[in-house]
């Protein structure tokens, strides 16, 4: 047995890398990537949102989100707008073609979930669950291991 096997963090790899490919494919008819389609689904979920509200859902920097919402405003499916209260704060919204595109594009989840083999939902909430958990603990190391100062024992 490969050394691999005994590792968590290679699994956790091999199961993200598996997924993303996954919604690459299915996902290729429409010309979105994966995290272009987490975007419109938390859209589709919460409604308009902020970047930065945005930014923590998907735990990801305005840095990197901002270029993702451009591409989909640039597709039509979004649009950005300043706050009144605060320009300083972006707002998203869905376009009507983005609302559209939910009918036909939100639905891949649930193929995932059935490739994955997840199909009891105690099970499947247990999982995320505990992945979750996993990224907040190591979202925690990171942040505590980056205020640490040099020569501290890690």
């Amino acid at each position: 047995m490969p050394v691999t096997d005994e590792m968590v963090c290679f699994s956790l790899y091999s199961a993200a890398r598996a997924t993303t490919q996954a919604y690459r494919a299915l996902l290729a008819p429409w010309g979105l990537t994966y995290p272009q389609y987490l975007v419109l689904a938390a859209l589709w979920l919460d409604g308009e949102q902020t970047i930065g509200s945005l930014g923590e859902v998907m735990r990801l920097d305005s840095g990197t989100l901002s270029p993702l919402v451009r591409r989909l405003e640039q597709a039509g499916l979004v649009a950005r707008s300043r706050s009144r209260e605060d320009e300083r704060v972006v707002i998203v919204t869905l376009t009507e073609k983005g609302r559209e595109l939910r009918s036909e594009v939100a639905p891949i989840h649930s193929r995932i979930t059935a490739i994955s083999g997840l199909h009891d939902d105690d099970h499947r909430r247990a999982l995320i669950a505990e992945l979750h958990d996993i990224t907040d603990r190591l979202q925690q190391a990171t942040i505590d291991l980056g205020s640490a100062r040099p020569g501290d024992a890690r």
